[in-house]
């Protein structure tokens, strides 16, 4: 079933072409604490991630953004970071989920959701 998801749609972890990439010129270099991959080519010119969950880049943390868009040389695996006590742990972004952050408006009370938004239209003069 994984075989037929990675052949017909390139949402679910990864695709056939991104396999048969990785099998033939990547080196795996290593993983996050959610379970996502880490590649890089043979030459070190290309990087790229094989997702555990959804694809999507707010599963990648700070630390593995800064290597996979060359920012920093050594991957975190090498050079452990030191996190500095005001730091938050890395969250996944909750846009458009019901876990999403709603600052509290005019109207907006903590049990409603959405009720603020009220369309413009324009008035006939």
């Amino acid at each position: 079933m994984e075989l037929l998801k990675q052949i017909f749609t390139w949402w679910n972890s990864q695709t056939l072409g991104t396999r048969l990439y990785t099998w033939r010129k990547g080196i795996y270099v290593g993983s996050d604490n959610i379970g996502n991959l880490f590649y890089e080519s043979k030459n070190a010119q290309r990087r790229w991630v094989i997702f555990n969950k959804d694809i999507d880049a707010s599963f990648v943390s700070a630390e593995w953004h800064g290597w996979l868009h060359h920012t920093v040389s050594l991957a975190p695996t090498n050079n452990k970071l030191v996190r500095k006590s005001w730091e938050k742990p890395h969250i996944e972004n909750k846009t458009g989920s019901q876990f999403a952050y709603h600052p509290l408006g005019e109207n907006r009370t903590v049990t409603s959701h959405y009720n603020d938004y009220e369309a413009w239209s324009p008035k006939n003069e």
